[in-house]
């Protein structure tokens, strides 16, 4: 059935854009908000425009962030020697959600996915080496997803990492391979940040 307005289709099409959203669902959702009181459409409208609009990356660890540090990076209570490299946003709150790791971050954003034209240059692995370099680093804490994808980046970081005076370490298998971290219950996280493992004993299995 055809959509008698074309706004409708318009606001139908914007949301049938976004990843895991059908057109069904996007109907609905659309519906839903032609429902609600003007103010309240256009909240909810201006709450993504200064998304866009105001939110930065951390000049130091590409965090989501307000500031130009983020709050992890710049609080005093954190662990500045150890670094615990993560894909992305999910990861870090996937993390700080069992509370049992007290250092800092360096978001790669994303994976080395040749199928999907991600090489080494486009995630941010030249900052990473740069902040070991600059700053007291003690640990590097490799956490990327138990994938296929994950597992190459690891490894490159290793190669990368293995000239620098820094122990490298990754999470121990409590999360299961195949596994994103985002998804792993908060127990078993916690469990693989606490008995993490040297990088090289990971290679041996």
């Amino acid at each position: 059935m055809e959509i008698p307005s074309k706004y409708l289709t318009n606001a139908v099409d914007q949301l049938a854009s976004l990843p895991g959203i059908g057109r069904k669902t996007a109907l609905r959702l659309a519906l839903f908000l032609l429902k609600q009181k003007p103010e309240d459409v256009e909240a909810f409208s201006e709450a993504f425009t200064m998304l866009k609009k105001e939110v930065k990356f951390c000049k130091k660890c590409h965090n989501i962030s307000d500031s130009d540090l983020c709050s992890i990076c710049s609080s005093p209570k954190r662990a500045n020697g150890v670094i615990c490299v993560v894909e992305d946003l999910r990861d870090i709150l996937a993390i700080e959600n069992t509370q049992q790791f007290s250092g800092t971050y360096h978001v790669l954003g994303g994976n080395i996915s040749p199928l999907d034209g991600i090489g080494p240059n486009d995630l941010n692995i030249t900052s990473l080496l740069e902040r070991i370099s600059a700053e007291e680093i003690t640990e590097v804490v490799l956490a990327l997803s138990t994938t296929m994808e994950g597992d190459t980046t690891n490894f490159y970081l290793y190669k990368k990492l293995s000239p620098l005076n820094v122990k490298v370490t990754t999470l121990a298998r409590g999360v299961a391979i195949g596994d994103e971290l985002e998804y792993t219950d908060e127990i078993t996280l916690g469990r693989s940040i606490v008995n993490r493992l040297p990088y090289e004993s990971s290679l041996q299995r």
